[in-house]
C-alpha cells in the first residue's frame, strides 16, 4: 500500500483480510478540456448574466479577485487565462486587476510562495496583495449581520468595484465545504470577525448539520452577500487535482450546485468503525504542518472506534504552522486543558489545537512525520518512524484490530450508515 507523504509516498504491507475498507473518493475523471469549459462557465454561468455581460454593465475602474494561498491547491491554469481573457475583452487593463490572497489567519506569502502558486509571468504582470487579519489599518468596518456579528472586511475586498472569488470547493470538517463564501469570510476578514464565526465549531463538530442550515456556513454567506461579491468561479477536483466540475456565476447557487458535487465524491459511507485507521492527509501542501494536517485527523476520527488508534500519515515539513496553536499545545499538560480552555474563551489557532485533543482524549494517535519527538508527544501523540512500527504497536495493543485505510484523509469524509 502507498500513501503520500509531503512530496513522495510512504510503502507499507498490510495483512488485507484485516482491512474492512478502503475509503477513497468516489472519483469522477477530470474535464477533458478545462480550459474550454471554465471558458463556456464564465459563457454561460448560473443565476447571473455572462460575465462580460456583467462587467460591461457596471463598468468598474478596479476589479479585485480573490484567491487562494498556499495551503489550499487550486488549478489556477486552468481558471485563470479564461478569467484575464474575459475581463481584458472587456476593457479591464492589467493595472486595474489586484489579486487578493485570501489567508485568513495564515501567514501572507513571501514573493516566492506568490511563484510557486500563480506562476512567474502572473506575478511579474499583475499586482498582489496578501490578506493581513491583523492589519487594522487594512480593515473596513462593513456591518452587523442578523447574526451580531461586526464585520471587518479587507479593504480591497470592500471597496472593489468589481468583486470576483476563486476556489476550490472541498469538504470542511464544521463548515461544510471550502470555496464560494469562504473567501470573504474567513478568508480577507479581520481576525476577531474570523473568531467569532469559528467559535461555533466547539459545538458543531460532533454533530455538524446539513449544509443548508450549519451556522457557519450561513453566517459566510450573509457576509459575502453583504460585501457585495459580483461573480465566482469555483471548481471541484478530484485527487489527481483534475477539475471535474467547474461552477461559475452566483455566489450562492453556484456554490451550491458544486457543494452537491463534492459531496457526491467525498461523502463515503462505511458501515461500521474500525479498530485502527491507517490516514495520509493527502500529500503536499495538505500536510505542509500540523495545523493543515488536522482536517485528516478529524476525517480519520469518524472512522475509528472509542479507544481506537490513528496512524497519522503527514510530513509537516512546516512543523505546527501556526503560533497560536502551537502556544495552546505548549500550554496543557493534557488534551482536556485546551477542551476546558477553548469552552472559556475562543481564539483562532486554539481551535485546531482544539480539534485534535478531542481525538486524542478518546483515542491514540500516531504520528508519522518529520517533526521530533518531543514536538510529536506536545501534540499528545505518539511519534514513530514507519507505518510499519505503527502497525506493529497496534497489533500487540489491540487484539487482531481490524482497519479503515484512508489514502487522502483531507478529502474523505466517512459517513456512518444509520
Amino acid at each position: 500500500m502507498n500513501m503520500k507523504y509531503g512530496k513522495s509516498e510512504l510503502s507499507f504491507n498490510i495483512d488485507q483480510d484485516r482491512v474492512t475498507k478502503i475509503l477513497e473518493p468516489n472519483e469522477r475523471p477530470g474535464i477533458e478540456d478545462a480550459l474550454r469549459g471554465v471558458q463556456e462557465a464564465l459563457n454561460n454561468p448560473i443565476g447571473v448574466p455572462p460575465l462580460k455581460e456583467l462587467v460591461n454593465r457596471k463598468n468598474p475602474k478596479s476589479v479585485v479577485i480573490v484567491v487562494n494561498d498556499i495551503t489550499r491547491p487550486t488549478p489556477y491554469e486552468s481558471l485563470l487565462p479564461p478569467l484575464l481573457e474575459n475581463l481584458h475583452a472587456s476593457g479591464i487593463s492589467k493595472d486595474q486587476i489586484t489579486f487578493l490572497t485570501a489567508t485568513g489567519i495564515h501567514d501572507p506569502h513571501t514573493h516566492e510562495q506568490n511563484v510557486e502558486v500563480y506562476g512567474k509571468n502572473l506575478v511579474d504582470e499583475y499586482k498582489f496583495v496578501s490578506h493581513c487579519a491583523d492589519d487594522v489599518s487594512s480593515l473596513l468596518e462593513f456591518g452587523e449581520l442578523s447574526t451580531g456579528l461586526n464585520l471587518t472586511i479587507n479593504r480591497l475586498a470592500a471597496e472593489a468595484d468589481f468583486l470576483i472569488t476563486l476556489g476550490v470547493i472541498m469538504p470542511h470538517y464544521f463548515a461544510g465545504f471550502s470555496g464560494g463564501r469562504k473567501s470573504i469570510l474567513p478568508g480577507v476578514a479581520g481576525r476577531v470577525c474570523i473568531e467569532k464565526n469559528h467559535s461555533r465549531m466547539v459545538y458543531l463538530m460532533d454533530d455538524l448539520p446539513p449544509l443548508r442550515r450549519n451556522p457557519v456556513n450561513l453566517e459566510m454567506i450573509e457576509a459575502a452577500k453583504l460585501v457585495g461579491v459580483d461573480f465566482i468561479l469555483n471548481v471541484v477536483t478530484n485527487s489527481k487535482k483534475e477539475i471535474v466540475k467547474i461552477v461559475a456565476g452566483d455566489l450562492e447557487s453556484a456554490w451550491y450546485e458544486g457543494a452537491s458535487v463534492s459531496s457526491d465524491m467525498y461523502d463515503v459511507p462505511i458501515e461500521s468503525k474500525a479498530d485502527v485507521a491507517i490516514v495520509s492527509a493527502g500529500g503536499y501542501p495538505r500536510d505542509i504542518n500540523v495545523y493543515q494536517a488536522q482536517k485528516a485527523l478529524d476525517h480519520a476520527d469518524k472512522a475509528t472506534k472509542l479507544g481506537g488508534t490513528i496512524i497519522l500519515i503527514a510530513e509537516c515539513s512546516q512543523g505546527y504552522g501556526e503560533c497560536t496553536f502551537e502556544e495552546w499545545m505548549r500550554d496543557a499538560k493534557r488534551p482536556s486543558d485546551v477542551i476546558e480552555r477553548i469552552k472559556k474563551k475562543f481564539a483562532m489557532g486554539g481551535h485546531k489545537a482544539y480539534g485534535i485533543c478531542k481525538v486524542a482524549e478518546e483515542k491514540e494517535i500516531i504520528l508519522i512525520s518529520s517533526l521530533s519527538k518531543e514536538q510529536t508527544e506536545g501534540l499528545f501523540m505518539r511519534k514513530m518512524d514507519s507505518v510499519e512500527e505503527a502497525i506493529k504497536y497496534a497489533e500487540k495493543k489491540h487484539d487482531r484490530p481490524n482497519y479503515i485505510l484512508m489514502p487522502y484523509g483531507s478529502l474523505t469524509v466517512p459517513a456512518l450508515c444509520k
